[in-house]
């Protein structure tokens, strides 16, 4: 997924939006709209919005993350296997 972030002034959005919205299905841009400099809104297409909140559910999870830091030391330990030895019959 690509990490696009456009900064916008609300005035351009409002001319632009179906234009915008057009390019951030294309790219899966996230943009921040801004009113006088500051910001006060993102837009991002759904599959990106689905993305973080998976991301979210997954770093709430206590569990998890134990199992990922469990397999993170046995991959920096060499336990592992390849491929070849999970498949092989």
């Amino acid at each position: 997924m690509a990490e696009i972030e456009k900064i916008m002034p609300v005035t351009r959005v409002k001319r632009d939006l179906l234009n915008i919205l057009k390019t951030m299905e294309e790219d899966q841009s996230t943009i921040t709209v801004t009113r006088n400099g500051e910001p006060v809104s993102i837009m991002m297409t759904p599959d990106r919005y689905d993305a973080l909140m998976e991301t979210i559910e997954i770093l709430s999870d206590k569990e998890i993350l134990n199992k990922l830091a469990k397999s993170s030391d046995d991959f920096k330990s060499g336990r592992v296997y390849k491929d070849k030895e999970v498949w092989q019959d």
